[in-house]
């Protein structure tokens, strides 16, 4: 097939020899089959985001590291440079938390590197050799899918003990290996402690995956593992072995709005106080 424009610099570095064919084309990117040396993998060559993209991903980058404050501020400014920057760390994050998942044990795409902004991964096939299938497309048995349910709490569980949320998890980026269920698609990783929206996305990718996996064993509608791990995680007690029952009691009790008005007017006086010292140290000197 014609060489796209993002595989040439790998093709003339030697990093890959040839492109066999194309796997699939989303918004983000477009993955294609590659071979380098004996081995067949994926490549992913990442898209170029318009403006409007950018906007939808700031609840995710919330809570990331910049390289730079010169980078955060352009990026805070939408300005070409700082559109750039927001690129390459989109690409990046994605490469980034392939590498750590899989060294923790988590059934993500074994990255073989990040060359030219492109990442090459493993080639994930199914029992027969072929391309490996969206979770999406495939029928289940009750045994099967209460399997990989197991499976893919275990790997949720995994994923939020190294404080990472897939923030995207749904029935379309898990593929059906020989092996089991493989999790893809990671550039909207989020960090599970410096994004206020962490758990409501946690909680959102459990439940596509309850919903999706319920379908052909009913009695995982009655599940909470994700309020369950989140509980967990919180009180420091998450580790990657934890047990867990889906099962969790939701606290029904009235918040006490007197008290937390009280505590808000005590902490603005509090500032009010600090600010009045400030600013009399500032005339003595």
């Amino acid at each position: 097939m014609k060489i796209p424009k993002g595989l040439q610099p790998l093709i003339d570095d030697g990093v890959i020899d040839a492109v066999l064919r194309s796997l699939k084309s989303g918004k983000e990117a477009s993955v294609y089959v590659v071979r380098s040396g004996g081995d067949e993998l994926c490549a992913k060559v990442y898209k170029d985001m318009a403006q409007r993209s950018f906007q939808a991903r700031v609840q995710y980058q919330e809570g990331r590291k910049f390289r730079g404050s010169r980078q955060a501020r352009a990026i805070a400014k939408a300005s070409k440079f700082g559109r750039r920057e927001q690129e390459a760390e989109w690409k990046s994050a994605e490469v980034d938390a392939l590498y750590l998942l899989a060294e923790a044990g988590v059934n993500v795409p074994r990255p073989r590197g990040f060359f030219h902004g492109v990442l090459l991964m493993d080639l994930l096939v199914d029992a027969d050799g072929h391309n490996a299938p969206r979770l999406s497309e495939v029928e289940l048995s009750t045994e099967q899918a209460l399997a990989f349910h197991t499976v893919l709490m275990r790997d949720v569980v995994r994923m939020l003990c190294l404080g990472l949320v897939h923030g995207d998890l749904s029935e379309y980026n898990v593929l059906v290996t020989h092996a089991g269920p493989v999790i893809i698609d990671f550039p909207q990783v989020v960090s599970a402690a410096g994004n206020n929206a962490a758990r409501s996305m946690l909680l959102r990718d459990v439940h596509n995956l309850r919903d999706t996996l319920g379908r052909f064993a009913p009695a995982l509608a009655a599940t909470h593992y994700g309020e369950e791990m989140w509980a967990l995680f919180e009180k420091g007690e998450l580790l990657p072995n934890s047990p867990l029952t889906g099962r969790f009691v939701f606290d029904d009790s009235n918040a006490d709005v007197d008290a937390v008005m009280a505590s808000i007017e005590e902490a603005r006086k509090e500032a009010l106080i600090r600010q009045q010292g400030r600013v009399e140290a500032a005339l003595r000197d």
